[in-house]
């Protein structure tokens, strides 16, 4: 347990744990900053408290991690969760469905924002050692962020090992800092009881509404508890929540109140303040180290999110590199790491500090919270057979709370909340295109291609000539006869001894056992039906497919077996299924796809390719 619980506070928590750097600086200087005085400092420390308290703990780390998709969370596993508890082709489980695709959109955005304001907030100390060094902040937080994403295709099992230790240091000192203030002023601790809270809702609830919208950054990456579930499981997770990570939290939240209630001028930086002047540069280097860790995890993330996406059919098949012989999860796609570095320098260029930045986080954040609490509520009613009365009053307060966040959030839309809803708008167009395309393309190839059973039949009827070996297909259009192998037939006049039809089938569940993986069965004539199945963030591989027959009964020799696949040639045209611009947006996205066979990892030299033409 030890060891997974070192591991979760280096790899889940850093996103969570880099809050303090910026949250209460932005909550009395932002936009809509209260005014610095003691109602107002208990009453936001109040809030923070009850938010780790009700959103955190009892929402996330008590309920949504019950909510395992066969060991896996995140909101995909959550989204195909729930779509088992919903009647299939109903207009309810499009929605639902839809919402949980969305909600994995807003991921990217979160993972562009959160790189630049964390790296940007750590390095900020730079200029409460001395103000001339405010100039170098941006240029070093570019050259930490440019290190970074360059060492992605190195991948982090050199330095994974150094994330748990370093992040217990943090929070080590984060613990520290806020004991020693709130040891000097002890009793900013009466801002834990609710009252306070309360008190100043009611009193100024204009003020409290506006001020959600700052307050919602000391509960970011609590998305990662939950997707990272997978990794650690959710024993660990919740331990190192509960016993650390919540308790550091929380005492330097209190102490950076009590801080900037005995010296209003410390409100200006007051987590570097908390630290006397020696420990300033020594502070600095470890919340870098920090910031990039909370960095890491959402780009490994965001990779993880993206395998998913493409294996669930939600994505073209981009190149992914596998950057540990030993561990599965640890990959690299290099599409997605360049985009998100470009996409993470352009706001740091753009947005230049923290405080501005804190404009445009939080959307993201509080829309992914309120598609969670509406998911989470159908798997209470509908997977987990909860009493609706129970669901509802359960659901009905926490999505109450999202709400209100994400309403003080909308206020952020003019000043950069856009940038998350943008890229969660062009990601949520990609992913679904892809994916409506992927079934109109079938329906096409299904159209212009023979019954199997009938083709098969008329193959006994009259044999053509057939040359020695065998002829794997790779197919997607079950019990239709693929164009490749028509093609073939057509132009070579041959077929070869025995003939294998290959469909690989993503099922909604994280992985499947090695006894289910694969389906063989006979169609006569040699013909042989090979279906093989993988959960979601597996990665198929086709040679390893066919050791796995070969103990089954089925034996291949790959030096005698050439793999054949359609490669197809997309002409977008005025016809029913989806508006031109999208048929276009689809033919653009299936020439980024890498080939089917460097996917699945079959051996290039036994590979033919066959084109055919297909009007969309």
């Amino acid at each position: 347990m030890a060891p997974l619980v070192l591991g979760a506070l280096g790899v889940v928590f850093g996103d969570v744990g880099t809050s303090p750097l910026y949250t209460m600086r932005v909550v009395f200087s932002g936009e809509h900053g209260l005014p610095l005085n003691v109602a107002n400092v208990y009453g936001l420390l109040s809030i923070v408290f009850w938010a780790l308290i009700i959103i955190v703990t009892l929402k996330y780390v008590t309920l949504i991690m019950r909510a395992d998709n066969r060991g896996e969370g995140g909101i995909l596993a959550l989204t195909a969760l729930v779509s088992r508890g919903v009647e299939q082709r109903s207009r309810t489980r499009w929605w639902l469905v839809g919402f949980g695709i969305f909600g994995a959109a807003m991921f990217y955005g979160d993972g562009m924002i959160t790189p630049a304001i964390t790296v940007l907030g750590a390095v900020e100390g730079l200029e409460i050692m001395t103000p001339a060094l405010h100039a170098y902040v941006v240029p070093v937080s570019v050259a930490i962020l440019v290190g970074l994403f360059w060492i992605q295709k190195r991948g982090t099992a050199s330095v994974g090992g150094l994330f748990g230790p370093v992040m217990c240091v943090w929070f080590g000192t984060l613990a520290v800092l806020g004991l020693l203030q709130i040891l000097e002023r002890p009793g900013v601790l009466a801002a834990l009881s609710p009252y306070y809270a309360i008190a100043f809702v009611v009193s100024k609830p204009l003020a409290a509404f506006l001020s959600l919208g700052a307050i919602v950054l000391a509960v970011t990456g609590t998305e990662a508890l939950y997707a990272d579930m997978g990794h650690f499981g959710a024993k660990p997770i919740r331990r190192a929540w509960l016993y650390a990570v919540m308790p550091a939290l929380v005492l330097n939240y209190f102490g950076q109140g009590a801080l900037v209630l005995a010296d209003g001028a410390a409100i200006k930086n007051p987590f570097y303040l908390l630290a006397p002047q020696w420990a300033l540069l020594p502070l600095v280097i470890l919340a870098a180290m920090a910031a990039v860790i909370a960095s890491q995890a959402v780009i490994s993330g965001a990779f993880s999110l993206t395998r998913q996406a493409i294996q669930m059919g939600y994505c073209p098949r981009l190149e992914i590199l596998h950057t540990s012989d030993r561990e599965i999860g640890q990959i690299y796609v290099p599409f997605i790491n360049w985009t998100l570095f470009v996409a993470v320098t352009l706001l740091v260029l753009g947005f230049r500090n923290s405080d501005n930045l804190a404009a445009a986080y939080g959307i993201a954040v509080t829309m992914a919270m309120m598609i969670d609490s509406v998911l989470i509520f159908v798997v209470m009613s509908r997977v987990w057979q909860w009493r609706l009365p129970v669901a509802v009053a359960i659901a009905a307060p926490l999505l109450a709370i999202d709400l209100a966040f994400l309403a003080s959030n909308s206020l952020k839309i003019p000043d950069g909340g856009w940038f998350p809803l943008l890229i969660g708008g062009i990601v949520f167009t990609l992913l679904t295109t892809w994916k409506r395309g992927r079934a109109i393309l079938m329906d096409r190839l299904a159209e212009d291609s023979m019954p199997l059973d009938v083709f098969i039949e008329s193959i006994s009827e009259s044999p053509p000539p057939r040359v020695p070996g065998t002829a794997v297909f790779l197919t997607s259009t079950q019990n239709r006869v693929p164009h490749a192998l028509l093609h073939n037939l057509k132009h070579n006049k041959v077929l070869h001894d025995r003939v294998v039809f290959m469909t690989v089938h993503t099922r909604d569940i994280p992985r499947v056992l090695p006894a289910d993986r694969v389906a063989i069965s006979a169609l006569g004539c040699q013909f042989w039906q090979v279906d093989s199945y993988y959960g979601f963030i597996e990665e198929p591989d086709v040679p390893l497919l066919l050791e796995t027959c070969g103990d089954r009964g089925l034996e291949f020799d790959m030096m005698d077996t050439s793999f054949f696949v359609s490669r197809e040639t997309l002409i977008a045209t005025v016809s029913p299924g989806m508006a031109l611009w999208r048929e276009r947006l689809f033919v653009a996205l299936s020439k980024m796809a890498v080939k089917a066979t460097d996917f699945f990892h079959v051996p290039t030299n036994r590979v033919v390719e066959l084109g055919t033409q297909v009007e969309l």
